[in-house]
């Protein structure tokens, strides 16, 4: 700035001292023109004095028009220094005048003595040079403690934009109250704030689809259990709001059995085809919501329903589901337990209740429902009868002998191997309904009723066998894991199989990995009783548990039979793959035979026969059928 003030303030002094000179050469023109215009007759040679004096000049020469010269003279000059220079360079020319006259038959050239004027200019030009640097050197400070609040202040307005942005990018930018010259941090906000703007747009779309997939249910796109549980939270816990209507749980109970027996392909289409009856049917009452709680589990809430239109609501859903049940060939479908809610009431509660709803409607007609109306005492009572319930239809099973043999075969992959036939058991009511095979065991185990029916089971088998003349073919019967190691229980295994020796021989009883793992020193004494008896054992969905080689050197089995978790898309799982061949080979070496369930499909058998397996079992294989 220092700079650009220094060359202006030179230009204006260049410009005045051009004119200076520029005047001076003109008033001397005039004064030779006016002498030689007033003075006739003078002698060139005074006319030159004359000149000398008046002009003082650097140099003068007076000749007639022929070219002689008749006065001269000549003073002494400096050389042309910084000043002339710059006076050149502004368009001054340092050069001689002439003039003539015809009267006096005269030519003079001349030119001006400029030095005084130069150095005068000169002088003055330093002297205003030298006040603009001190000028400037004093308002330096000023000016840099001005630069510096100017920039303080964008700076501000810069950062209250920038807090505003990070509290709420949604907001405007007003980047009008910038100081000039911001111009470029201006579009830097602007463009700042825009792309703040679609990165919060995008974090709140990913956030939105996180908490979606957190809240839904991958095989029937339903919201979940946890979506479920904050539903009733924010609108049905609090007691400032009123509402009222029905809580439905639809329970999936052929589930696991299909899972074990056609596959998990099939579970997952029989869960969505629940799902849509369900889906209709809820549809038809405003407001209706549906949820998958679990892997068999479906809960409904259909607010402001009376208990009279939910019997409507249960009706129409059982005929839904009696008719996929004929359709998909299945021995039910599932079971619904209803019961009535208000604002207020603990979720807990609901639940219990609507579980021992279920347990109800699971004593009465294939897929039945039961309602729970009362409102007080409710969860203590109702608990209580669906129990009552369970042990008279088990009572009734076990006395009556309301139960049918299915069997389902192992293939062998080879002529070597040996394989059997797995029995599979239905049990019914009075009314020759088929209970849940599933919920029935489950019931039995929690009414300590398991023992007598697995007694009740091996009898009917081995009558069956004996009867049909099927003694020369093997068979494997389920044992839950309370009969293994029941002391009373084993002693008459014992007596029983030793009754019918050879039958007994045909026999291998299948118990789970877990079961076994619960107590192996009365696993064990089971094994060695089944082993003199002529029985074999075989370890049913192995390789969910932790499993050693000490397991196996303890109890001895004679078969395992792999989980079906390890042989679902086994041709696609490398990992399961190499564990399987692992097992195989560990087994093989000390003798024990490996089978694979829930064999569906044609790849999944080739690549077990890859790895050696024994024998294969599943609904590729073969349905269960009556035995």
């Amino acid at each position: 700035m220092t700079a650009l003030l220094c060359a202006s303030v030179t230009f204006v002094q260049l410009n005045y001292a051009k004119q200076q000179l520029e005047s001076d050469e003109q008033l001397a023109r005039a004064t030779i023109q006016q002498l030689l215009q007033n003075h006739h007759g003078i002698e060139a040679e005074t006319l030159g004095r004359q000149l000398q004096q008046l002009l003082a000049p650097a140099q003068l020469h007076i000749m007639h028009q022929d070219g002689t010269e008749v006065f001269s003279v000549r003073s002494s000059q400096s050389p042309a220094g910084f000043i002339e220079s710059l006076l050149q360079w502004h368009g001054f020319e340092f050069v001689s005048q002439e003039l003539q006259s015809q009267s006096w038959n005269l030519r003079i050239r001349y030119s001006l003595q400029h030095q005084h004027r130069i150095e005068a200019f000169g002088q003055q030009l330093w002297f205003t040079l030298l006040v603009v640097a001190v000028i400037s050197l004093l308002m330096l400070p000023l000016l840099l403690w001005w630069q510096q609040l100017r920039l303080k202040q964008a700076s501000n307005k810069v950062g209250l934009l920038l807090d505003l942005l990070s509290d709420n990018p949604e907001l405007p930018v007003d980047t009008t109250k910038l100081p000039a010259g911001f111009e470029r941090t201006a579009d830097s906000l602007q463009h700042f704030a825009h792309q703040a703007k679609k990165r919060l747009h995008d974090m709140s779309a990913n956030a939105r689809q996180i908490t979606e997939d957190a809240f839904k249910d991958q095989v029937t796109g339903l919201p979940n259990r946890n979506r479920f549980v904050q539903f009733y939270e924010e609108q049905l816990s609090q007691d400032n709001k009123v509402d009222f209507g029905i809580f439905a749980i639809c329970r999936c109970t052929e589930l696991q059995s299909l899972n074990q027996a056609r596959g998990y392909q099939e579970g997952d289409k029989y869960i969505q085809e629940v799902c849509a009856i369900l889906v209709k049917a809820v549809q038809a009452y405003p407001g209706g919501q549906l949820f998958r709680l679990n892997s068999s589990d479906f809960g409904a809430l259909l607010p402001r329903v009376t208990p009279k239109e939910a019997e409507n609501f249960a009706l129409q859903l059982q005929s839904r589901l009696n008719e996929y049940q004929r359709m998909a060939e299945l021995d039910s479908v599932a079971y619904t337990g209803l019961v009535s809610y208000e604002s207020g009431r603990a979720l807990g509660e609901l639940l219990a209740i609507a579980d021992t709803s279920i347990s109800l409607a699971q004593t009465k007609q294939t897929n039945a429902w039961h309602l729970q109306k009362e409102s007080s005492g409710l969860e203590t009572a109702s608990y209580g009868y669906g129990n009552q319930n369970w042990r008279n239809v088990i009572d009734d099973v076990l006395a009556n002998c309301r139960l049918d043999l299915l069997y389902q075969s192992i293939q062998p992959s080879s002529r070597a191997a040996k394989a059997y036939s797995e029995i599979l058991v239905r049990f019914k009511t009075q009314e020759s309904q088929v209970l849940p095979t599933a919920s029935f065991l489950a019931m039995a185990e929690k009414l300590d009723r398991i023992v007598a029916l697995d007694r009740l089971i091996i009898e009917t088998a081995l009558t069956t066998i004996k009867n049909k003349n099927l003694q020369d073919q093997y068979f494997g019967l389920n044992l839950s894991a309370r009969s293994v190691h029941d002391d009373q229980f084993i002693i008459w295994l014992e007596r029983r199989l030793l009754k019918d020796a050879t039958i007994a021989s045909k026999l291998i009883f299948e118990v789970t990995e877990y079961g076994l793992q619960q107590n192996l020193k009365t696993s064990k004494r089971f094994i060695d009783m089944a082993h003199r008896s002529g029985a074999r054992i075989t370890v049913e969905r192995f390789g969910i548990g932790i499993t050693s080689f000490k397991f196996f050197r303890d109890l001895k089995p004679d078969y395992i039979k792999m989980d079906g978790s390890y042989t679902r898309h086994i041709d696609d799982d490398k990992n399961n793959q190499y564990f399987l061949r692992l097992m195989i080979d560990l087994a093989h070496r000390i003798g024990v035979g490996v089978f694979a369930e829930s064999v569906e499909t044609q790849e999944e058998k080739h690549m077990l026969d890859s790895l050696f397996i024994d024998g294969c079992q599943g609904y590729y294989i073969g349905k269960p059928t009556p035995l």
